[in-house]
């Protein structure tokens, strides 16, 4: 624990701040299982209004400085091309695709043999 006035005022901020991210962060994460649960059962009016509710929430993240810019972005990207698919006439399985969880994918290592040349010598 620290000594200096200062350091025990910003231990109490960094610790209200920490649990209002989490909480925001949390409200954002369930919005956008929400949004998935209704894309999988095709309900159009459901998948846009959590849409919707999502894209705000990730808006007002960034700017309350919870959330990067670029980070925002890019969920509200993958939103988009998942909420493209329920539009777009495809078929179950395609949504099905897009809305698991993305894993990386494993990159498969490869050793290379080097082949030793054999000299001669007379």
């Amino acid at each position: 624990m620290p000594k200096i006035k200062s350091a025990i005022k910003r231990v109490k901020t960094s610790e209200k701040s920490y649990l209002r991210n989490t909480s925001y962060k949390s409200k954002i994460k369930s919005n956008i299982k929400k949004f998935n649960l209704a894309l999988l059962e095709r309900n159009k009016e459901g998948t846009n209004k959590y849409f919707k509710a999502s894209v705000l929430l990730l808006d007002k993240a960034v700017n309350k400085g919870i959330l990067p810019k670029n980070t925002a972005s890019r969920k509200k990207s993958r939103l988009a091309k998942k909420l493209n698919v329920l539009i777009m006439p495809t078929s179950q399985t395609e949504i099905e695709k897009t809305t698991k969880i993305e894993k990386k994918p494993k990159v498969k290592k490869t050793i290379k043999t080097t082949e030793k040349t054999e000299t001669k010598s007379e």
